[in-house]
């Protein structure tokens, strides 16, 4: 995955501003993340042992997990997703419904800090194929992720079959959801508001990684590089 250094900015385009939804969901999955951290603990310490740390907490999720957490943060994580994939905000909202119903679906599972990343990156991928009509491909999408190209076509697959498939998402829903991700931040009866785009679902086109000047910086394994280490799992 990646690490919090700071990235050469060279081939990103110009910096756009952070929507609303990724600070609101970037609150929620932070709060999530850290409750469930502290639930898994808590379970390892009373099955004493007889478990694998969190890995072994919602077998559902465990092609998820990483063996170590990332260091970079939620929130820098998903603008990352968003600076370079350019997808519409719409998307992670549309992320967030599926990790929703991937937990309905698997009760047993928990978002945790070894697996939200990668649950992230391939929602809000195939969000971007079910909304935009112009989209990057898998290989872009590893890139600014910061996992190969193979593990994240069988994350996403992973991800389809606990779903069922599931992944059409209605106007109705989608407000509702929006709805739900702003109570969760309401403060003193204030709240921000979510952008609502009209949702149309259409034939999508596909960016393939043919083009140098569109990648983003290359995650190396060089810590002392301008562009963020890639953890080797």
């Amino acid at each position: 995955m990646l690490a919090a250094d700071e990235f050469s900015n060279h081939h990103a385009r110009p910096e756009p501003s952070i929507p609303r939804v990724l600070t609101i969901l970037s609150f929620v999955m932070e709060k999530l993340v850290a409750r469930n951290n502290t639930l898994a603990d808590g379970l390892s310490q009373q099955l004493d042992g007889q478990s694998c740390g969190l890995a072994g907490i919602g077998k559902s999720l465990n092609v998820f997990h990483g063996v170590r957490a990332p260091s970079i943060s939620i929130p820098k994580y998903l603008e990352r997703l968003y600076k370079y994939t350019d997808c519409s905000p719409s998307c992670f909202v549309v992320g967030y419904v599926y990790i929703d119903r991937l937990l309905h679906k698997h009760p047993d599972s928990l978002v945790l800090s070894l697996n939200v990343h990668r649950l992230l990156v391939t929602s809000v991928m195939i969000a971007s194929k079910m909304l935009d009509d112009v989209h990057y491909n898998n290989a872009f999408y590893a890139r600014v992720g910061g996992v190969s190209n193979a593990e994240l076509n069988r994350l996403e697959v992973e991800l389809l079959f606990l779903l069922d498939f599931g992944v059409m998402v209605s106007s109705r829903v989608f407000e509702s959801y929006c709805f739900h991700l702003e109570k969760e931040t309401m403060f003193n009866g204030a709240c921000q508001r979510i952008e609502r785009p009209l949702l149309v679902l259409s034939d999508v086109a596909e960016i393939r990684e043919n083009s140098q000047s569109s990648l983003p910086p290359q995650i190396s394994e060089n810590t002392e590089s301008s562009s963020p280490p890639k953890i080797v799992d």
